[in-house]
């Protein structure tokens, strides 16, 4: 598998697309243009990001914030309220359980379920 390529099919922005599974858990590429993941968390998993391409500004209720450059990699806590933007087109990749809802319980326009996820 090539990532770059799989990235083509990738159309839409805070569009995560399941491109493997392992055990129970996908693995996801997502691209991130603007400001429009809501705060939300995911009560029972944690989340891993990974830049595979540009930055991405991470936000964590009462941290600082942060830019995530190309191969900086996080984890994020079940239970934390988060979300993600970026200026510049980002290229992400997820880990997440297959249980692991896009926005959390917050439901928005961009909010993909599992099965948008896997076409």
């Amino acid at each position: 598998m090539n990532l770059k390529d799989k990235f083509n099919n990738v159309t839409d922005y805070f569009s995560p697309k399941v491109i493997g599974e392992v055990n129970d858990v996908y693995v996801k590429i997502a691209k991130i243009k603007g400001e429009k993941v809501p705060w939300h968390n995911h009560k029972k998993e944690d989340e891993l990001f990974y830049i595979v391409e540009g930055s991405l500004l991470f936000e964590e209720e009462g941290k600082p914030s942060f830019t995530m450059q190309q191969g900086d990699m996080y984890i994020v806590k079940k239970g934390i309220n988060h979300r993600v933007s970026s200026t510049e087109e980002c290229k992400i990749m997820l880990i997440e359980n297959k249980t692991t809802a896009h926005t959390g319980e917050v439901e928005t326009d961009i909010t993909k379920s599992i099965d948008q996820q896997l076409k």
